[in-house]
């Protein structure tokens, strides 16, 4: 039986999705560092620009929440951020998200957002109703709760969804030492967000 989930992700099978990370939507989030957490986004998007990985952002209510903060949006100058005109908790909901998201031929799907119980699970959800393989980055993401936080990512992980973090998806996407990017990678990401691999 082919177990999807084993097959290894690299920047040619999958594509990340960044969902809401908005000024207002941090200021709500009590499940855990907010510093840490957005961290832990902004180190996965560096290495997935430094990797060439295809990266969708999207945000909710630009004019009340603010616009997707500036540390990842600059990272992607080519990138416009998809402000969702679908007033859904689901990104996919959004035509131009899915569309954006199937237009890269890959079937890997890696998402997190603001926040876990809602945004982020409703659309992981979504990727999986679509047939894709989908993984949630789990310390990239917080909610107004430990509880909301702590049972919106057992949703997740009941319906099918393969937990990840940043530190695993950068090593993943790299592969082994011998890739050119490496030198990028120590300075850029684990050099800035990891202690032990950055000395």
């Amino acid at each position: 039986m082919n177990k999807p989930n084993l097959d290894l992700l690299t920047p040619n099978n999958s594509v990340l999705l960044l969902v809401d990370y908005q000024p207002s939507m941090f200021k709500g989030v009590g499940s855990g560092d907010r510093t840490l957490i957005k961290n832990c986004a902004v180190a996965t998007a560096k290495a997935a620009s430094i990797l060439n990985v295809p990266t969708v952002l999207t945000s909710i209510h630009p004019e009340g929440n603010g616009e997707f903060i500036k540390e990842i949006a600059d990272l992607f100058p080519k990138i416009k951020v998809i402000a969702r005109k679908m007033p859904s908790f689901d990104a996919l909901e959004e035509e131009a998200v899915l569309a954006a998201i199937k237009a890269t031929g890959h079937n890997k799907l890696i998402v997190s957002g603001l926040w876990t119980s809602m945004c982020f699970a409703f659309t992981t959800l979504h990727g999986l109703r679509e047939g894709m393989d989908v993984y949630g980055l789990m310390d990239a993401a917080g909610d107004s709760t430990h509880d909301a936080h702590k049972y919106g990512i057992k949703r997740m992980l009941q319906a099918g969804v393969t937990p990840i973090t940043w530190e695993t998806i950068t090593s993943e996407w790299m592969h082994d030492w011998t890739n050119p990017k490496v030198p990028e990678l120590m300075k850029e990401v684990y050099g800035k967000y990891d202690v032990m691999l950055g000395m």
